[in-house]
């Protein structure tokens, strides 16, 4: 016997369909209606890395660029206070950083110019469907790696929850307008991870109760399996939410979307993992039987 506190999670699983149900609705209805925010990295556009002698103010150096008629400037530090980098969305022009050097000199500091890089179109558009097809290679490998170390509805499972977690996140991007770049991109693909890696440990536990627990239904085992995996999930999204606080508040504004892309989805995945993964275990009827190894027709359990 062990002294383990059982949870009912799977009590109220019903009223974790209904809310993932909500955000997932929400989420589709957002990135069909308006989109992603995209940045310059897929929409096409000038960036520009300017140096100045003292620490600049990008509050003030944005007021400038957008009262001199340029839309929407994305100004933010890179490296130092001294180092600033902008972005602008739109026809790359050569000529542009020419005339934003022109807008800046409104003090008695140096700029100096030392870096213009220009995307177009045509390659925001490439990167955008590498990145799409990442994330669908990704999935796909997922869901070929936990069939085989698992078994199919487990790996159904897994993938839908991926699914559930991702569009959860590029839907909050959509709906608070977050710019999405490349480094929200691979933030995603980092959450994919981290959702499923929460997931195996929690189907591990289950496959090997479901083999050591004889006479109990499907709930107890996965609510005893939970239970028992429970503090181990906690203390994984507490410290990685940590670190991912210290990147948000001090890591300098051009990662602030990269960590706020991870902490959605580590707050996501960890739900999932206790929610999503299980129910979908619940609605696939996962039982005994599918995890017993067939010998000349027969189910054998594998297990000592």
């Amino acid at each position: 016997m062990t002294d383990l506190k059982v949870y009912n999670f799977m009590g109220i699983r019903k009223y974790a369909v209904i809310f993932s149900a909500i955000l997932l609705s929400v989420s589709a209805w957002s990135l069909y209606t308006q989109g992603l925010a995209l940045g310059l990295d897929f929409s096409g556009g000038t960036q520009i890395e300017v140096g100045y002698e003292q620490p600049a103010n990008v509050g003030e150096l944005r007021e400038k660029l957008a009262a001199a008629g340029f839309d929407n400037p994305v100004v933010v530090h890179f490296g130092s206070e001294t180092d600033v980098l902008i972005r602008l969305q739109g026809e790359p022009d050569q000529k542009l950083a020419e005339q934003i050097v022109e807008v800046l000199k409104g003090d008695d500091q140096q700029i100096e110019l030392r870096r213009v890089d220009y995307v177009g179109p045509q390659i925001g558009e490439e990167l955008r469907e590498d990145g799409g097809l990442g994330m669908l290679t990704a999935l796909a490998v997922v869901m070929l790696y936990v069939a085989i170390r698992f078994q199919l509805k487990f790996s159904i499972a897994a993938v839908l929850a991926l699914v559930h977690d991702v569009v959860i996140t590029l839907g909050i991007f959509s709906l608070a307008r977050f710019e999405f770049d490349l480094t929200v991109l691979a933030a995603v693909l980092a959450v994919v991870g981290y959702s499923l890696n929460d997931t195996i440990v929690v189907s591990d536990r289950i496959r090997e109760n479901f083999r050591k627990i004889r006479k109990a239904t499907a709930i107890e085992v996965i609510n005893e399996s939970l239970s028992q995996t429970l503090w181990r999930t906690i203390n994984t999204s507490v410290t990685t939410m940590l670190v991912l606080l210290a990147l948000f508040f001090i890591g300098g504004e051009l990662i602030h979307n990269f960590a706020i892309a991870l902490m959605i989805g580590v707050g996501i995945g960890t739900y999932s993992s206790i929610y999503v993964a299980a129910t979908l275990m619940l609605g696939l009827k996962v039982d005994r039987e599918d995890l017993l190894e067939q010998v000349e027709g027969e189910l054998v359990d594998d297990l000592p």
